[in-house]
């Protein structure tokens, strides 16, 4: 294994090591001793966070029509010299098949319900939206000219909540291992792996005035 793959695990271990833990004290928002699965399971009691309920139907549909329909791969993916609106449609295809397909369906269903109770729901689209278009459109432009997957923009959600939770307060720990995440996202820039530009644009966001209406994390909430 050369050192360019063990940078990449090393930075996906940082970005799970933190974002997992996070996810979770967001989801529990403050009950002590919840396991992260029930944590996560709550982020779906009703009312259901409906851009995350369409998220997930549209992206097991698509991902049952592409197991039926393999060519629709290649009419959405990324490709060399492609036209512009592949990074969008890249975005709607899983590319490397099953594997890719399964995980990120369950990252989407693990993450998006918690971006949209804490950020709101067009927050949460805009989150995904620029962060999983920038990715895309840095991969066509020369990092990863062929392939497809929304794990660039699941990313970019973990980025904004990372940053957003360090920076309006909470857990002493988890604020110190949130700033994992966007160094993770330099690391892998510099790899030119697109995942680390997804985290890094939501990282941004995740800063930003938009994000000005994040609530306030649990621990950091007056008793």
């Amino acid at each position: 294994m050369d050192m360019h793959t063990l940078a990449l695990y090393a930075c996906a271990a940082a970005v799970l090591a933190s974002g997992v833990p996070l996810l979770a004290s967001l989801a529990a928002e403050g009950r002590e001793r919840t396991p992260p699965p029930l944590a996560l399971l709550r982020t779906w009691r009703r009312p259901v966070p409906p851009v995350a309920a369409g998220l997930v139907a549209v992206m097991a549909v698509l991902g049952a029509v592409q197991t039926a329909v393999p060519a629709m791969v290649g009419a959405l993916e990324r490709k060399p010299d492609g036209a512009w609106w592949r990074a969008v449609t890249a975005l709607l295809v899983q590319s490397s098949g099953g594997v890719q397909l399964l995980f990120n369906l369950v990252a989407l269903a693990a993450v998006v319900p918690v971006a949209e109770r804490w950020f709101g729901p067009w927050r949460t689209v805009l989150v995904l939206a620029v962060s999983g278009v920038a990715a895309q459109a840095v991969s066509m432009a020369g990092w990863s000219t062929r392939g497809g997957g929304d794990s660039v923009a699941i990313c970019g959600l973990v980025g904004a909540l990372a940053t957003a939770y360090a920076a309006r307060g909470g857990v002493a720990a988890l604020r110190r291992a949130a700033l994992l995440v966007p160094a993770a996202a330099l690391v892998l820039c510099l790899l030119a792996n697109n995942h680390g530009v997804g985290l890094l644009v939501g990282c941004l966001l995740g800063v930003a005035p938009a994000a000005a209406g994040t609530r306030t994390p649990p621990a950091a909430r007056p008793a």
